[in-house]
């Protein structure tokens, strides 16, 4: 009683597909696939941002008391 079965997931998977209808969901898949994809890339990416590394460390101050 907790849990979902599977006929309230078929029940709300049929409602979703008159709600948007196919052709909207099959862009939506494709577009997250795309997106998955593109981040995927950019996290094997092994080359840093150059912005990021190409300034020089500011000089160590001491701390005279």
């Amino acid at each position: 009683m907790a849990g979902i079965s599977i006929t309230k997931l078929l029940i709300i998977g049929a409602l979703i597909v008159l709600l948007f209808g196919t052709n909207k969901l099959r862009t939506l898949g494709s577009d997250l696939g795309a997106a998955i994809k593109g981040f995927k890339k950019a996290m094997d990416s092994d080359t840093p941002p150059s912005d990021a590394h190409s300034e020089t460390p500011a000089p160590q101050v001491e701390n005279k008391k």
